[in-house]
């Protein structure tokens, strides 16, 4: 006889507030997971995979979602019947739940060491050398360098990879029955997200642990997933084993999905041969410090980087977390002061500008981040943010607005959505709107720092269209930052991968992706997940 499932979801149907776009948010949702077992749930934004998990967690916020029929039963005891007490004593020591972005979910006052031994402390009968041997374990086990170190750290003192690590170590320390991953993968690159897949398939064997993993990346799928259940709209509208899901899907939506996974076989495109519009000569970036007691340590975050980018071309910077991408882009865009080296925009040296004197050159190059809700101001409307830029420059804002008008219709929205709040927009139309925050100040040069790495395949391949194209019709010289190889392969013309702050390979994209020359640049396509079913190769 087949033992209970860890989890089982029987009908549930959740309730939308009033005035939402439908009626429910799931709606009689069935799946389960067994021991040993884990089962994605994949779709776009607003299928459901996030409010079904926060459902099973108790974590829905009260009186706005509201479970008004079906069954989660943990171990044979219905959640949705659990007292909130109980719900805390199951959280942590049955269930766990790790978030998409670790930022939000960690204590910025706390040490990191604090946070995970939390855990302990209170599901625990540990003392406290015990309990801090147990979390610089774990934290080793999490492959984060220096635990001890770390144990001290806070969360703005280390990378966001080293942080979901860290969110990663705290929800796996006690080995709970049901482990649920909301998207903990995205914003990590492709080694770190292998080595977390890794270890996540080896709590699952080695502890029997049933894993519902949420992911829009179906590379990750195929790399991890025993089972898969598609979502759209609230609804499951196919499950099954993943080869079968996979290799024959049977919805159309499933296809699509699917059909919209970048591949890892660069677009053929042609040597751009206009003038360089951005170059750097030996930049660099070195943080140092000590204190009472600390002895003086010196981290070189980007050393001696040399690139130019040449006006209507993409050049793609990749690598691990910490490996200085971001960090070069900080500093070409002048967010940060480099340490040493040029900085040469078209005409212009801008490395040793002051503030004042560099206010001139802001204009000309231009950040797109990753997570847009953060960038923009919420109390601001799209269309006041988007002309702020001109305005602050000196464009009439009549004529500001005009260019903000043209400029929604080419990212692919209304113009009359100008009036409306950044939350009355999905995640991807979000990032268009930055998009054309962007091009308003008509820049020279276009950062796009991670600026796909959150959205669904689907809307993800909208966007990054959506750049080639605005590249080409601004002529524009665009630095894409990304951990993703797949997506690099299909907007970059050149291709620049850096390690711990140091240029390892750079060439064509095509060269670099089918002859790499460098250990670490194979070591990082062959940790492309989902290459097994073909995901992330060439065709």
């Amino acid at each position: 006889m087949e033992s209970e499932p860890v989890l089982d979801i029987r009908g549930l149907t959740v309730r939308l507030p009033a005035g939402a776009d439908r009626l429910n948010a799931v709606e009689d949702v069935s799946l389960s997971v067994k021991r040993g077992e884990i089962v994605c749930i994949v779709g776009e934004s607003g299928s459901g995979k996030s409010v079904t998990a926060f459902t099973v967690m108790g974590l829905l916020p009260r009186r706005v979602l509201v479970p008004t029929g079906g069954q989660v039963r943990l171990e044979g005891e219905d959640v949705l019947r659990a007292s909130p007490q109980r719900l805390r004593e199951l959280r942590g020591t049955r269930m766990a739940m790790i978030f998409q972005e670790p930022m939000t979910a960690l204590n910025p006052v706390l040490t990191i060491g604090d946070q995970v031994d939390e855990v302990l402390r209170i599901h625990t009968k540990l003392n406290e050398r015990e309990r801090k041997a147990k979390v610089i374990d774990i934290m080793a086990a999490m492959r984060l360098p220096e635990p001890e170190r770390l144990y001290q750290a806070y969360p703005h003192q280390i990378s966001g990879g080293q942080r979901q690590r860290i969110m990663i170590a705290a929800a796996l320390i006690l080995d709970p029955a049901l482990l649920i991953a909301d998207e903990p993968t995205t914003a990590l690159d492709v080694t770190t997200q292998a080595q977390i897949l890794a270890l996540i398939k080896d709590l699952q064997r080695r502890r029997g642990t049933g894993v519902l993993f949420i992911t829009h990346d179906f590379g990750v799928v195929a790399e991890i997933a025993d089972r898969v259940v598609v979502m759209q709209h609230g609804r499951v509208v196919e499950q099954g084993p993943t080869e079968e899901v996979l290799r024959r899907p049977q919805q159309p939506y499933t296809r699509m999905l699917i059909g919209s996974v970048p591949s890892l076989e660069p677009r053929p495109r042609a040597p751009v041969s206009g003038p360089v519009a951005l170059e750097t000569v030996g930049l660099a970036k070195i943080y140092g410090g000590g204190g009472f007691l600390r002895k003086e340590r010196m981290v070189r975050a980007a050393d001696n980087v040399n690139l130019h980018v040449r006006k209507g071309e993409t050049l793609g910077i990749v690598g691990e977390s910490g490996s200085g991408k971001t960090t070069v882009a900080r500093c070409i865009a002048r967010l940060i002061d480099p340490t040493r080296g040029a900085i040469r925009l078209k005409d212009a040296e801008i490395a040793a500008l002051s503030q004042r004197r560099l206010r001139p050159y802001r204009r000309r190059i231009q950040v797109v981040f990753q997570d847009p809700f953060r960038s923009l101001n919420p109390r601001r409307t799209v269309g006041a943010s988007i002309i702020e830029g001109p305005v602050n420059f000196g464009l009439p804002e009549a004529e500001a607005m005009e260019r903000a008008r043209s400029l929604m219709k080419l990212v692919g929205l209304s113009p009359d959505a100008l009036t409306r709040y950044p939350h009355q927009f999905s995640g991807g139309q979000r990032q268009r709107i930055a998009i054309a925050r962007a091009l308003a100040m008509e820049p020279e040069v276009l950062i796009a720092d991670e600026a796909v790495s959150a959205l669904d395949v689907s809307v993800q391949a909208q966007v990054l269209d959506l750049l080639d194209d605005v590249k080409r019709r601004f002529d524009l010289a665009m630095l894409f930052i990304t951990h993703d190889l797949r997506v690099a392969a299909q907007i970059c013309d050149r291709i620049m991968v850096m390690e711990k702050g140091v240029v390892v390979e750079e060439g064509p994209t095509h060269q670099v992706f089918t002859a790499p020359r460098h250990p670490y640049t194979r070591a990082l396509l062959e940790a492309a997940p989902g290459r097994s079913f073909g995901f992330g190769q060439a065709a």
